[in-house]
């Protein structure tokens, strides 16, 4: 069903029929089921129900009782399954959509720690923990002749050193590591890099502005950045109140790199040297040749491997099936603008081959890459707008918050939300759709100066606000 055809069913008068739980009673649940039917399963006949179905969970157990588990059900299951999202369902015109997308599944669960999935010949899946809503990060093995390389390697604390002990014993079959690639410099990806590489003594690959950007954080501290005068400057003009400063510092003075609950914090010690990636690179491993497909915005030079052979890519954070990475503006580039090199990655990522088995670092292996690739554009073209709906009066960013998230933030949270509202702004800066001016109280108000702003707005139909920002 495409893009109109979508727009007509939701302006139909069915985009309130969700409710805000799946156990939640809402009105017509046949007429829902027939909606279903209609828009994404065609022909499929979905049998005689006997009884009324009046919540969702009667609805798609109906479903899956006539086997609906696949395209185009699939991403709606792996919603509707994971208790962490269960009670944040996205409004029906954006469920519409993800349905649509036909993300297809075809794991139904990660390795357990410290044992691996061999996904294709000579490509191993591992998992290890994580703090927080994220629970774990998928990292991964590839054989050579002679030994293997590791893609990621998890956070710097001991739980996770001691789970890599554990795959080196049992995992590797007698072969050494010969290599570690790091698709990116957050500390979920780089935290064991170092560990790795000098128990091997082996090389480490990694795009040169991400490598610069880890030891720049390992030597200064990420907080640094946030508790200099600049950051001090940057958060006020940005509109965070006056104590706001004295909040984040007191949090991150009381990150401490032990245990799970090290969370975030950047490892040490990094590599002291590496082999550079560039976009364009192959690096042959086993009998299969590794592209190197850089991105950016999530971070400056994001290295994907894509392996035409097999059908596969490696993608980090830059293509993840159901979270959406963090795109922000920080106190240590303020005028930086990561959404345009995000959107921008995204349009060079659509080139991808239908069916290509994405392996993302976080969530479940999936397919389906060109139409997520286009459901994540499509969401942040929807936020922008909703921004410049909201900025027809000037607002500072702190007050566009309520735009992109529903819920009430802590400290740590307002802060990375506050960075994906500016990366917005600033790219709609950039398309001359915003006008920002700073004030006499110090901060940056936005307004919109678009004159075709009223013929594009839609208010009453935009896709909920996000939970909350999830560091990625």
């Amino acid at each position: 069903m495409d893009g109109a055809a979508l727009d007509q069913v939701a302006d139909g008068g069915v985009d309130g029929l969700l409710p805000l739980h799946p156990a939640e009673p809402f009105e017509g649940g046949g007429d829902y089921l027939h909606l279903v039917a209609v828009a994404f399963a065609g022909d499929i006949d979905f049998g005689t129900c006997e009884g009324p179905l009046q919540t969702p969970s009667d609805v798609f157990d109906h479903m899956r009782s006539y086997g609906v588990g696949r395209p185009p059900f699939g991403s709606f299951f792996s919603w509707y399954d994971n208790p962490g999202m269960a009670k944040r369902p996205l409004p029906l015109r954006r469920r519409l959509y993800s349905l649509c997308m036909a993300l297809d599944y075809p794991y139904d669960a990660h390795p357990a720690p410290g044992t691996t999935c061999e996904v294709a010949s000579g490509v191993h899946w591992l998992t290890m923990p994580m703090g927080g809503s994220l629970t774990h990060i998928n990292l991964y093995l590839i054989e050579d002749r002679d030994g293997w390389f590791v893609v990621d390697t998890g956070l710097g604390n001991g739980e996770t050193k001691k789970l890599w002990h554990e795959i080196f014993d049992s995992a590797l079959g007698g072969k050494p590591v010969k290599g570690v690639i790091c698709t990116h410099m957050h500390p979920d990806h780089i935290g064991q890099a170092g560990m790795i590489v000098d128990r091997f003594k082996c090389p480490f690959y990694m795009t040169r502005a991400e490598y610069y950007q880890a030891r720049s954080y390992t030597t200064l501290g990420f907080a640094s950045g946030q508790s200099s005068w600049q950051g001090e400057q940057f958060y006020h003009r940005y509109g965070m109140p006056a104590g706001h400063m004295q909040r984040m510092r007191t949090l991150w003075s009381a990150r401490r790199p032990a245990g799970r609950g090290a969370s975030m914090a950047m490892p040490s010690p990094l590599p002291m040297g590496f082999r550079r990636l560039e976009d364009g690179d192959v690096l042959t491993i086993g009998e299969h040749d590794w592209h190197v497909v850089v991105g950016a915005g999530h971070s400056p030079e994001h290295a994907c491997l894509h392996c035409h052979s097999l059908g596969m890519m490696l993608s980090g954070d830059q293509i993840l099936p159901v979270i959406t990475s963090n795109v922000s503006v920080h106190p240590t580039e303020p005028e930086a603008n990561p959404l345009q090199a995000w959107m921008e990655s995204h349009d060079k990522f659509l080139d991808t081959p239908e069916r290509t088995l994405v392996l993302p670092a976080h969530n479940l292996p999936f397919y389906g890459v060109r139409e997520r690739l286009r459901d994540l554009i499509s969401h942040h073209e929807d936020r922008m707008l909703a921004i410049e709906e909201t900025c027809v009066e000037p607002r500072t960013a702190k007050d566009l918050l309520p735009v992109l998230f529903r819920r009430q933030l802590d400290a740590r949270q307002t802060m990375m939300a506050l960075g994906e509202a500016i990366a917005h702004c600033h790219l709609l800066m950039h398309r001359n759709r915003l006008r920002r001016s700073l004030d006499e109280d110090g901060r940056y108000r936005f307004r919109s100066v678009d004159p075709d702003l009223e013929r594009r707005a839609h208010p009453d139909r935009h896709d909920a606000p996000d939970d909350r920002p999830i560091l990625v």
